[in-house]
């Protein structure tokens, strides 16, 4: 009987053992009519999947800033982002009280800005915006820092020239066919869920809004980070013509203290299961060697992410 009672005391810590070596995850996202979130669970399901004692959750959120303040408070381990509101966050300005030391993990996708409107509004350029009503991004998101820069660059007071509403992308499209709103800024990877929902809507006829121009005006007051770029007209049902945008990288970034070892796991993780991500959402097929590049990302790398890129060739600091 004493035999049976130690065994079973030692299987009993055991699975103690077992469950405290469990090691959780939490990856900052976005809105659910975007592409980080199901790009963040499609990772978090890798993640589980592939790396031992390991649970890792993608955490609906308001976007890039959220991401990085949940990162800066220690409420979860990675989080996407665009590389300007990382800059700012490394730098502790802007939306940021406080620096946050950041490191890069994967340069991921460029985020193309959209800013959309419908026919019938009235609104063929930015400067038409003057007196509409138009939503910026949801609080907390990357959108509405990139559209503030994108309207200070074209010539317009955000405050003065327009009624502004903080809608995430699906909310956006919603306030649109509702006729609550005339525009909307959204900066995302191509095709955006709820975008692609609008321009399907029967008898709405989507417009992108041309705005490339203004990027040296922002790259000037910002540093250079964003890239002249176009969306297809092919990109979306009902588009008439390319659309001239602005755009700026996404990164997937970590806090300067995780683990070496697990950021070398991620990283790898990620590239070995590519396909699996890309089966979530084709923006996953950016992910390259190619492009993790410091020209891409203004936030050092991870100690564990360079080892990773060094074994296959690609230089990092």
């Amino acid at each position: 009987m004493r035999r049976l009672l130690i065994a079973a005391a030692a299987v009993a810590l055991a699975f103690t053992g077992a469950a405290q070596a469990q090691q959780k995850i939490s990856i900052g996202t976005g809105g659910t009519g975007g592409v980080y979130y199901p790009l963040g669970g499609g990772l978090a399901n890798i993640l589980s999947k592939n790396l031992p004692n390991t649970q890792a959750t993608a955490e609906v959120t308001g976007g890039s800033v959220d991401n990085l303040k949940l990162l800066g408070a220690k409420q979860s381990e990675i989080g996407f982002t665009m590389v300007d509101a990382g800059f700012d966050a490394l730098r502790g300005q802007d939306k940021f009280k406080d620096k946050i030391d950041l490191r890069t993990l994967a340069v991921l996708y460029p985020n193309r800005m959209h800013v959309v409107t419908i026919e019938g509004t009235g609104i063929t350029k930015m400067s038409d915006l003057k007196g509409k009503r138009v939503s910026t991004g949801s609080p907390g998101s990357a959108t509405e820092v990139m559209a503030f820069r994108v309207i200070e660059a074209a010539g317009l007071d955000k405050d003065k020239d327009m009624t502004r509403e903080r809608l995430g992308a699906a909310e956006s499209v919603n306030a649109i066919k509702d006729k609550k709103i005339d525009a909307f800024f959204w900066v995302g990877g191509i095709p955006t869920a709820a975008v692609t929902d609008l321009a399907a809507t029967p008898g709405v006829k989507i417009k992108m809004i041309d705005h490339a121009d203004v990027v040296d005006a922002m790259n000037k007051k910002y540093g250079p980070l964003y890239s002249k770029a176009t969306i297809d007209q092919t990109a979306y049902p009902g588009m008439d013509k390319p659309a001239q945008i602005a755009d700026v990288w996404n990164v997937l970034v970590v806090r300067a203290d995780m683990d070496e070892k697990l950021a070398y796991a991620v990283v790898k993780t990620m590239f070995d299961k590519q396909a699996d991500l890309i089966a979530v959402h084709k923006e996953a097929a950016s992910l390259k060697l190619a492009t993790q590049s410091n020209a891409n990302t203004p936030i050092p790398f991870h100690p564990g992410a360079i080892k990773y890129y060094a074994e296959k060739g690609v230089t990092l600091k």
